[in-house]
């Protein structure tokens, strides 16, 4: 029986996939799509075995992950944006994109840790102008990041992947492939690992497709995908990983006790 797998809908998930989609992966899994929060949700109530889950979702699920890809930078990530219209330590309510529930853990720490700010969260959909109507602050994320330019803003805007380089000197890691842990012991290892390797042999393609299929400039497409994001994970990774999840469990409130909210 094919595993019943979840992969995101956004443009970082693209070349993780890719082999499934098109390479000698293809028909070996039952593949579907939706936002990190929703994937996640799927894994949970049984509709798919495995998924690209937000790596707080791990946590909050205590899910199994399966070595070796997943969604992380080791710098500005450029997908990940924090958009301020007051000081960043006077910042009390943040509007927050509900696609992903670890960039929502992610702004909180660093929002807290090198602010000194702990805002209220107003989950809403992702419409910047909306967000800042309701809120001190907004937190884009995926593709909704990807479709505004940070240079031509009125406020101020964080990249929050370089924030976190900045805090931590580690990678930030934002999604896992990740399930039950029986399931994950079957070992899916080197087919996740096939497909994305497929992928990034074909970058080229990928980057004309996704740009036009997704009405973003082929460059920004070119420098996402081959700048900004790591999809091959290692030791360095996932001890960025662990340091997130460790701050995580030290925030007041973590955002996975707060799940029905957002």
């Amino acid at each position: 029986m094919r595993p019943r797998v979840c992969a995101v809908s956004y443009l970082n998930t693209v070349p993780l996939v890719w082999g499934m989609m098109h390479g000698e992966e293809k028909g070996l899994v039952d593949l579907s799509f939706a936002v990190p929060s929703t994937c996640a949700d799927r894994v949970v109530d049984g509709q798919a075995d495995l998924g690209i889950i937000p790596v707080i979702e791990t946590e909050r699920n205590r899910f199994a992950w399966v070595r070796g890809t997943g969604i992380a930078c080791r710098g500005a990530v450029r997908s990940i944006l924090l958009i301020a219209k007051r000081t960043l330590n006077q910042v009390r309510t943040l509007a927050t994109d509900t696609g992903s529930r670890t960039s929502v853990e992610l702004a909180r720490i660093i929002l807290a840790r090198r602010y000194g700010s702990e805002p209220a969260l107003i989950p809403m959909a992702p419409d910047l102008g909306r967000m800042l109507d309701a809120a001190d602050a907004a937190l884009l994320i995926g593709d909704a990041a990807l479709a505004i330019d940070p240079a031509s803003l009125a406020h101020p805007c964080l990249d929050l992947g370089e924030e976190w380089a900045q805090l931590t000197g580690l990678p930030m890691v934002f999604a896992v492939w990740s399930g039950r842990a029986d399931i994950v012991a079957r070992g899916y290892e080197r087919l996740f690992e096939s497909s994305c390797r497929f992928g990034l042999a074909n970058l080229d393609r990928i980057i004309e497709e996704e740009a036009e299929r997704r009405s973003f400039p082929e460059h920004l497409v070119h420098q996402y995908l081959t700048r900004n994001l790591v999809l091959l994970l290692g030791e360095l990774e996932y001890q960025g990983m662990r340091t997130y999840l460790k701050y995580a469990r030290m925030l007041a409130t973590p955002v996975y006790a707060q799940a029905n909210a957002i």
